[in-house]
């Protein structure tokens, strides 16, 4: 492609609105170009890209033995009505109505679809394992669209889904797709861990996030640095550590009230008192059963939202809002305490399970109580690992050291089980002639999120250093020429190249523009080609073309007549 016929425009500012590097490279380069607030156009480069990334996830995908197929964006929501996922998905899913008025949603995903599909077609033990994929775009009403591609409303997916006889078909099926993400992430040329995580809105029982790892990432993972253990910190588990002595222990005095005017935080607290915040017990309100229930947690420690909600299961639990707060005065946010007699579930990490006194909230506006003892002063009802895991930690697997990173999620894959299949009626007979709901798994790649996680991991203050296979060209091809004959005759040489790299399957990009050597330098390093090939009148003198390697900077003379066969392999 001739950069003279190309449909770009590079800018050499950041735009206003972006915040990560992703996002403004991607914009810098002409990839791609807002049209609503986490909508974008993918323009010829960016196009290139997308397409590179999803040829990669089919090979591997075929290779794994899915069959693509086309599923509808445009759902009906009698469909989702039926799994209840219409209100798991609140205010997330797109939806509208018809000239009838039929209800329909633009698809978040496909679960339902399929399934339904899937259970019109089959029905015998002898037509399973099938595992189907597609490659399309997905829709979610995101509320606060940020960090341009990474969350946005309109992404591309890859999302297949196996149906099988058993667990254990669907188990082989499930480690196929695990390797085969192993192999996508690793040709895309990203460093990626593969996590235990929180299932979510899709449900299943096991399943693992991979996460490419950068600093800029929405989502932080646990790892072991002793051994292989790695998590969502959602789903992270660390070592139990209980707190020493018996609750019985006569030394500690008796409860104490302290004022704490205006002192609705931890940190304020601990400062009055002049204690360390791990003296503190932080108690979390959350609606269980339409009942008050505490998460109780020390004061320098986080509430896992999702390990409360595992250890109050099957109850139904949620966050206290403000407006349960302004409907119940007599739970005062900031003050409250694991004795009040509303509470109908106390929650408490084992690490608040033991014989040690407590400041915790006295249940009144501007009060404490020191001296709180456990199974002494309030009782504690279950004990769960409750705390998010920090870096430090001692990891439930080994005892060893555990970190904690950030990443992008760029894939997901599900053990799902049964919940679509008997929700949605897709069964199979099996050799007796006994009906069973098919087991299921379901398998997602964000392929639009690939293209931004690359970036984020290959790029330099210059701009883009896109990997091989991705790269939107494989070279850059510029031409300095001065004016005169000799001008003439770099371009006559460039063309010549230009002709023969391509007929030799060389993708390239020919910057033939009247512009100065500095602009076609700056424009080269920004679009990110992993070679660039250089030819001017000095070196045509000589018979040779410099080649810069962009990743590396690395810079060598090739012999003009070498390039076709040192870039072609041939």
């Amino acid at each position: 492609m001739r950069m003279s016929q190309l449909f770009l425009r590079t800018l050499r500012d950041d735009p206003a609105d972006a915040e990560i590097d992703s996002h403004k490279l991607l914009v810098r380069t002409g990839a791609i170009r807002r049209i609503s607030s986490g909508i974008y156009s993918w323009l010829p480069l960016g196009n290139r890209v997308l397409r590179n990334v999803e040829q990669i996830v089919r090979e591997e995908m075929d290779a794994a033995g899915a069959q693509e197929v086309i599923l509808p964006i445009v759902q009906p929501l009698e469909l989702w009505e039926r799994t209840g996922r219409d209100v798991a998905y609140g205010p997330q899913m797109f939806k509208f109505k018809d000239r009838r008025e039929t209800g329909f949603a633009l698809a978040p995903t496909a679960e339902e679809v399929v399934t339904s599909i899937v259970a019109s077609e089959y029905s015998s033990y002898r037509d399973l394992p099938v595992n189907l994929y597609q490659i399309n775009w997905k829709y979610r009403d995101e509320l606060r669209p940020r960090f341009g591609l990474l969350r946005s409303r309109e992404f591309l997916m890859k999302d297949a889904y196996s149906f099988h006889v058993d667990v254990e078909d669907l188990r082989k099926t499930y480690a196929a797709m695990y390797e085969a993400y192993e192999r996508i992430f690793a040709r895309c040329g990203l460093t990626v861990r593969a996590v235990e995580a929180q299932a979510g809105e899709i449900g299943g029982d096991i399943n693992h996030e991979f996460m490419a790892v950068a600093p800029v990432g929405e989502d932080d993972f646990v790892w072991c640095r002793s051994c292989d253990y790695a998590a969502n910190v959602e789903a992270a588990v660390r070592s139990a550590l209980v707190s020493p002595g018996s609750s019985a222990d006569a030394s500690i005095a008796a409860p104490e009230a302290v004022p704490t005017p205006g002192m609705g935080s931890i940190s304020d607290v601990a400062a009055h008192l002049g204690v360390p915040e791990n003296t503190l017990l932080k108690s979390i309100a959350f609606d269980v059963g339409g009942k008050l229930a505490l998460a109780v947690v020390p004061g320098d420690r986080e509430v896992n939202e999702f390990a409360f909600k595992r250890a109050v299961a099957p109850l139904a639990a949620r966050l206290y809002t403000d407006e349960d707060f302004a409907r119940n005065p007599a739970i005062p946010k900031g003050f409250i305490g694991p004795d009040h007699s509303e509470v109908s579930i106390v929650v408490a990490d084992p690490s608040v399970h033991g014989g040690q006194g407590w400041v915790i909230g006295a249940n009144r506006v501007d009060e404490h109580t020191r001296n709180a003892v456990p199974m002494r002063d309030f009782r504690i009802d279950v004990v769960a690992d409750l705390v998010i895991v920090a870096s430090g930690d001692s990891c439930a697997r080994c005892g060893g050291e555990l970190s904690v990173d950030r990443g992008i999620e760029v894939g997901h894959v599900f053990q799902l089980g049964t919940k679509y299949s008997t929700a949605l009626d897709a069964t199979y007979t099996d050799d007796a002639g006994a009906q069973h709901p098919m087991v299921m798994g379901c398998y997602g790649v964000g392929v639009s999120r690939i293209v931004a996680a690359v970036v984020e991991e290959h790029s330099d203050e210059n701009g883009i250093t896109w990997p091989e296979g991705l790269a939107p060209y494989d070279v850059q091809l510029m031409v300095l020429a001065g004016k005169g004959d000799a001008g003439a005759g770099v371009k006559d040489a460039a063309e010549r190249l230009y002709r023969d790299l391509q007929a030799a399957g060389v993708s390239v990009l020919f910057d033939d523009r009247d512009a100065s050597p500095g602009v076609k330098f700056a424009d080269a390093d920004l679009l990110g080609m992993p070679v660039q090939i250089v030819l001017g009148a000095k070196g045509l003198a000589r018979g040779v073309a410099e080649r810069k390697i962009r990743a590396t900077g690395e810079r060598d003379e090739i012999a003009i007549d070498e390039v076709v066969t040192t870039l072609s392999g041939r």
